[in-house]
């Protein structure tokens, strides 16, 4: 098959997923190309099969605002043109999805087919909002196929939008050999001067409330010797500073800032602090876990469907950071109860979102999206 994936190409969730899921495709046979402003994060090579298209996004002075769908429309259509594609898969309704519908329409001899798998704030946040609702709806009810990454978000979907298109859940995936972690659960790398090393990555959005994850540490440091990770950037990077200042922790955290090989970092970690104001999937404590890295996340949105409560982490609701802490000094106070939600946490991840299970379910929606143009 012959495949256009669209992405943002930053280290969020949507992005890694979109990327490393082009890359197996291509592993797999398959062409794929991708349309983007800026190389997508994990596509620094080009491995066979995959080709990278850039956007051009101009300056007009009557253009207030750029129009980066209008733009990013009649790229999809150039590059379907040129390399005969025949999907176009798109990863966050707005605004790609409405950009796919238009160059579908642009070249209507390829018959394209549009692919649209949500991942959380494209619908619960950007789609919902009052500018972007009807856009939303119509994106989602014409794409010859939808997607969501959770249960949770196939549900909400329905609940915040009232579509009637049907929803295939397809969770997110890891590679199981990226994620081998050659250092014993529990035990620190000789360098390491600290116990045990704590972790977190995210964007540092105000919905993954990184001022928690100070808090949670801060209270761990009460009866264990550790460090904290923070492994990410964003608006509230400066809040996560102050607030380690505050508590007098600032000493034992340490800000990486963006890092694309997260693998390698998760090796070191002994656990993975997530106490989200909400997760659609929770792509970071899968990649934690696949790791063997156990999880402390929060009880919300799609984390249950990842996080196994007592067993591969702890789910504490959110703000609730005497809780959390509480759950990681149990798991990080006895090695053998560390060992057992280590092992746990990687045998989850592999038995359930292995990339060898879960790439197949979309080239499935790939085929049958195919089969309704030969009827």
């Amino acid at each position: 098959m012959r495949i256009g994936i669209t992405c943002y190409p930053t280290h969020g969730g949507s992005g890694v997923v979109a990327t490393e899921l082009g890359k197996h495709l291509a592993g797999r046979g398959h062409e794929v190309a991708f349309v983007s402003y800026s190389t997508p994060l994990r596509l620094t090579e080009l491995p066979p099969r995959v080709s990278f298209h850039e956007v051009d996004v101009l300056e007009y002075p009557l253009l207030k605002n750029f129009p980066y769908t209008l733009a990013l429309a009649s790229k999809m259509a150039e590059v379907a043109r040129m390399r005969q594609l025949q999907i176009l898969h798109v990863h966050y309704a707005i605004p790609f999805a409405a950009a796919a519908l238009l160059a579908k329409q642009i070249v209507p001899e390829l018959d394209l087919k549009v692919v649209t798998t949500l991942h959380g704030t494209d619908v619960t946040l950007v789609g919902n909002n009052p500018s972007f609702r009807p856009v939303t709806v119509m994106t989602i009810e014409q794409s010859d196929a939808v997607t969501a990454v959770s249960r949770f978000l196939k549900e909400d979907t329905y609940q915040q939008l009232g579509v009637k298109k049907e929803i295939e859940v397809i969770y997110n995936f890891v590679d199981p050999v990226r994620h081998e972690r050659p250092i014993p659960p529990c035990i620190p790398p000789r360098e390491c001067p600290d116990r045990f090393s704590l972790m977190h990555i995210s964007n540092f959005r105000p919905v993954k409330r990184v001022g928690d994850v100070i808090k949670v540490f801060a209270r761990v440091l009460e009866k264990l010797e550790a460090r904290l990770i923070m492994i990410g950037d964003g608006p509230d990077a400066g809040l996560a500073r102050q607030m380690a200042q505050g508590l007098g922790v600032a000493d034992r955290v340490t800000f990486t800032g963006v890092v694309d090989g997260v693998a390698l970092l998760l090796q070191a970690a002994n656990l993975l602090l997530l106490p989200s104001q909400t997760e659609s999937f929770g792509l970071v404590a899968l990649e934690a876990m696949a790791s063997g890295v156990p999880v402390i996340a929060s009880d919300v949105g799609g984390l249950p469907e990842v996080v196994v409560h007592g067993a591969t982490g702890f789910l504490a609701p959110v703000g609730d950071v005497d809780q959390m802490a509480e759950y990681a000094v149990h798991i990080l106070s006895d090695c053998h109860v560390c060992r057992a939600f280590s092992k746990a946490a990687r045998d989850r991840a592999l038995e359930f979102f292995d990339y060898h299970d879960i790439v197949p379910q979309y080239e499935a929606v790939y085929e049958r999206v195919l089969q309704q143009q030969k009827r």
